[in-house]
């Protein structure tokens, strides 16, 4: 398997961070910039960032969703420091929605890890994303072949069946491989893949955009995995509010490619003195109240999120009392997830009508940025995660004012 791990000097669990949150997130614009302008380079089938990885794993990216405690940032795990996740999130996706794609999936794995799996799992796994920039990722998709897990009576675990979408295949070290025990419940698994034979199929990744994820599909028959390699326990994976929590994520990422879209279109009327049309000038309006809103979006998600518990959706081991608290995060996260969704959709549109045909040929990057965004909004479960919104709304006695946050007089 190819890896874009890069060698470094350990660093023991106890010592802070090198960078603060500002300066990571200053780091983040800066790569942002750089994947922006690699874009088109590595806009094709079976690409994979690599040097946008290198810059990543450099600027500390990869340790950052880690605890302070694990020489992290507790960027995705500490709730007081969603918003700055959010950003880190956003500023990924406007340089390159490929590169924000895998990078949110490595969120996401050290997030699950730390909130689910044993201390002397996530010590371990710590050490692989901060002392050897392994990356992680969430391999959970599935086609008809999916992935089983077979306990042996050596204590072992034996995988059978497939995963689709696995996305940074050949350079994503520790993917997320979850599968069905015998009694049909989901066990959370961890591959090294620099350990185990799999086989990939590239062929079966020939999409119009989000090229470069390189998500193919990979079968992981004959894998053997140690019990160390489970996560969690059976079901884990689809506990709430975690499960659905984490789709604002991916929306700051699908917010960050409007944005650089909305970027794009502007830039293009500009070189081109067409700024004071008016049709153009009321597009744009309507672009830029767009974004401003995604940003409300993520923000009230943020500070929600941060009112819930200090853990990311609350500490497993310690449910929280309020069923109907933790029902509302699920719910607030849906509407951020749509109401994103319909943003990006409304400036891809808009843009479209700006620049024309012209303008959405090679090499302006609106071509592929459209591209991208038109393929990283297709979310799975759509209607019902807006159905779960209507249903939480129809449950509550409150009134629309206080239905998600108690306003101050």
């Amino acid at each position: 398997m190819t890896s874009t791990t890069i060698s470094s000097s350990p660093r023991l669990p106890n010592q802070p961070s090198p960078l603060s949150i500002p300066e990571v997130l200053d780091r983040a614009s800066e790569i942002a910039d750089f994947c922006a302008t690699n874009a088109a380079a590595i806009d094709y089938n079976g690409a994979f960032p690599v040097q946008e990885f290198e810059l990543i794993a450099k600027a500390g990216l990869l340790a950052a969703p880690l605890q302070p405690e694990l020489g992290g940032l507790g960027l995705g795990i500490q709730a007081n420091v969603t918003w700055e996740l959010l950003l880190l999130l956003k500023h990924i996706g406007r340089g390159n929605l490929a590169v924000g794609r895998i990078y949110e999936g490595h969120v996401n794995a050290l997030q699950i890890i730390q909130t689910f799996g044993t201390p002397e799992q996530i010590n371990t796994y710590a050490a692989d994303a901060r002392d050897r920039h392994r990356i992680f990722g969430v391999w959970n998709a599935e086609a008809e072949d999916g992935v089983k897990v077979y306990p042996l009576s050596n204590g072992r675990y034996r995988l059978a069946g497939s995963k689709t979408f696995c996305s940074g295949c050949g350079f994503v070290d520790r993917p997320f491989v979850n599968g069905a025990l015998p009694d049909g419940s989901w066990q959370m698994c961890i591959v090294p893949m620099e350990d185990v034979v799999t086989v990939s199929d590239p062929t079966w990744w020939q999409p119009s955009g989000m090229r470069a994820t390189a998500s193919f599909k990979v079968d992981f028959s004959g894998v053997e995995l140690k019990s160390s390699a489970l996560i969690g326990q059976p079901g884990d994976y689809f506990r709430q509010p975690w499960l659905t929590a984490g789709v604002i994520r991916f929306a700051a990422v699908q917010l960050g490619g409007a944005e650089a879209l909305f970027n794009a279109t502007r830039q293009y009327l500009q070189a081109l003195n067409r700024t004071s049309d008016a049709y153009q000038q009321e597009r744009l309006g309507r672009m830029a109240i767009a974004i401003e809103s995604g940003n409300l979006w993520l923000r009230g998600a943020a500070d929600l999120v941060q009112g819930y518990h200090t853990l990311f959706a609350g500490d497993p081991h310690q449910p929280s009392d309020s069923a109907d608290q933790a029902s509302q995060l699920v719910a607030y996260a849906n509407m951020v997830r749509t109401a994103i969704e319909q943003i990006c959709m409304d400036v891809i549109q808009l843009c479209q009508r700006s620049v024309g045909t012209r303008g959405l040929l090679p090499p302006h990057p609106m071509e592929r940025i459209i591209r991208d965004l038109s393929l990283y909004l297709r979310q799975p479960v759509f209607d019902a995660s807006l159905a779960a919104v209507g249903q939480y709304a129809l449950s509550q006695p409150k009134p629309a004012d206080v239905l998600w946050f108690q306003r101050s007089p």
